[in-house]
């Protein structure tokens, strides 16, 4: 019996006595909260329904708690339910009850833990989108790991996701690339606010080495071709790096697009005719105000141009357009205006702005010896994807990445990452799973099968039955990982499995020795690890990061 079975079972069973005492199903919450208590004394879990609901229905909350327990401790695969305090419910579950989420997990395979909470949602994920003018910077790279996890996340939840990159490869920041590039194939010092960096060099070589007579070309058309050629090229080794990290996109969109189709122009014009956009006799202005935001924006400035914000309109109705139920936006630190600015766009557009996500990143920095590192060799003062990978490879970047909210400052410890020792989280998690390949490897060899009808009742022993919860927490770690948009959440549930399992198998003995004879117990402990090594494959493939089977 699972947490999510365990919750059903107490929903159930206060809806049955309120409908005994003719009493309002209204007020119990759709989803009872059942969680593992601190001190295991108290019980294998715990729920405080009975203090939620109880005096909203003119009840005392000890004799409801009191009802539940006569009611689920009749409940097969309920070994006991106590009441304690001012009216909490500890409960626990009968041995093969619990055994059989192991057969859960080996039935399920692959599948443990995917859910359908999502089933019909299409959901757009918006990540990284760095300017094509530049490597993907730290900021990016932890975007490159949690938009690609939190994506398969929603995904494992029913969400149809698709991720998608954000081309700017309009505007003046294009055309400064353009005049950088141009400066490094004449040798010249770098233009005022251009790029720098050995990497423009290396672009701005290979555009000459595509079209030989660039530089004799006249200005505007020098111009155009190495920004043509030198975005595609930044664009090229980006698709590379995020590729190489396992951080595939399903659409590639261009901001270009948008002027060239007349989508840009078309969203401005209706905006205007239904007054959402105003004129104050210089620019025109989007009444954002009206929608939450706290100052309206200018959309086309007093020379006739365009303003960021244009774009965003643009772009944010083509998504709705394609039919996203939710578009997901994961910007930077400096971002924090687009949250109200891009919800009143969708406001004014006539389209729900609960539509709209916005997720804000903070900033990462590397450490080693606890002091910062500055050590890119391509792009300046800039780290980039590929600095951090060079050092602690593709794993340990994605897994620590991935380890903490996005909305903490995050600092990378270099020395601990390639550390191979149980203070490294991902080493701590791979090397469990690795450990747990390794015993099955050695199963084999004495020709002890799995077995699919393994007694599980047998799993008496507290560290078993540790074990054994802590493999059925990991749907529901899912289901709030997704909701909450929190993919740190998984990683942080593997460390605690990995944990379960050491101490498990510090004071369990698995396989015979010598001269000894299997027992049933000895294959329902083979069906608990390897129930314990699929969750932790299926945890570690959601981050991103392999499952090794030898370190």
């Amino acid at each position: 019996m699972t947490p999510a079975a365990l919750a059903d079972l107490v929903r159930v069973s206060a809806a049955r006595i309120f409908t005994d005492r003719g009493l309002d199903h209204g007020i119990l919450p759709e989803q009872v909260t059942v969680e593992r208590p601190r001190n295991p004394e108290h019980g294998d879990y715990a729920t405080n329904l009975a203090l939620q609901v109880a005096k909203k229905a003119g009840l005392a909350p000890r004799e409801f708690a009191q009802e539940l327990a006569d009611v689920i401790s009749a409940s097969p695969g309920i070994e006991s339910a106590e009441v304690a305090g001012p009216g909490f419910l500890n409960l626990r579950l009968a041995a093969e009850a619990q055994g059989l989420i192991v057969s859960q997990v080996l039935k399920a395979g692959a599948d443990y833990g995917r859910g359908t909470a999502y089933e019909g949602r299409r959901i757009n994920l918006e990540f990284v989108s760095a300017n094509p003018t530049g490597p993907i910077h730290l900021g990016g790279t932890r975007w490159a790991a949690v938009g690609d996890a939190l994506g398969r996340i929603l995904a494992s939840q029913g969400a149809d996701v698709t991720r998608e990159y954000y081309i700017n490869d309009a505007g003046s920041q294009i055309d400064r690339f353009a005049e950088s590039l141009i400066a490094a194939a004449q040798g010249a010092p770098v233009p005022e606010d251009g790029y720098a960096g050995a990497y423009i060099g290396d672009i701005a070589a290979e555009v000459l080495k595509r079209e030989p007579g660039a530089l004799a070309q006249p200005d505007r058309q020098r111009h155009e071709t190495f920004k043509r050629l030198g975005v595609e090229l930044m664009l090229a080794e980006i698709k590379r790096s995020l590729s190489e990290f396992g951080t595939d996109f399903d659409v590639w969109f261009s901001e270009k697009s948008l002027h060239r189709s007349g989508e840009l122009d078309r969203v401005l014009a209706e905006l205007k005719e239904s007054g959402s956009l105003y004129n104050d006799g210089e620019a025109w202005w989007l009444r954002s105000t009206e929608h939450g935001d706290d100052k309206d924006r200018v959309v086309i400035k007093s020379d006739g141009a365009p303003a960021y914000i244009a774009g965003d309109l643009a772009y944010l109705r083509d998504k709705l357009d394609r039919g996203f139920n939710t578009c997901v936006y994961m910007l930077g630190a400096d971002h924090h205006g687009y949250i109200a600015r891009l919800k009143a766009a969708a406001a004014a557009m006539g389209r729900d702005p609960g539509a709209v996500e916005v997720l804000i990143g903070q900033m990462v920095n590397l450490v080693r010896g606890g002091k910062p590192v500055r050590m890119s060799k391509r792009a300046g003062t800039v780290v980039t994807m590929e600095d951090l990978v060079e050092v602690v490879g593709v794993d340990a970047a994605r897994y620590e990445l991935c380890r903490y909210s996005v909305d903490s400052p995050l600092d990378v410890d270099l020395d601990l990452l390639r550390q191979r020792t149980n203070d490294n989280p991902v080493f701590y998690v791979q090397y469990a799973h690795a450990r747990l390949a390794s015993l099955q490897r050695n199963a084999a060899e004495l020709k002890l099968e799995l077995r699919a009808d393994a007694d599980v009742s047998l799993l008496t022993h507290p560290r078993e039955g540790d074990l054994i919860r802590t493999i059925g927490e990991f749907p529901s770690v899912l289901t709030k990982a997704a909701e909450l948009r929190e993919p740190h959440r998984v990683a942080r549930y593997l460390e605690s499995l990995a944990s379960a399992y050491h101490k498990f198998y510090d004071v369990a003995r698995v396989l015979p020795q010598g001269d000894e004879e299997p027992t049933p117990l000895t294959f329902a402990r083979l069906a608990l690890c390897e129930a314990t090594r699929q969750v932790l494959a299926n945890g570690l493939s959601l981050l991103g990061v392999s499952a090794p089977e030898r370190m």
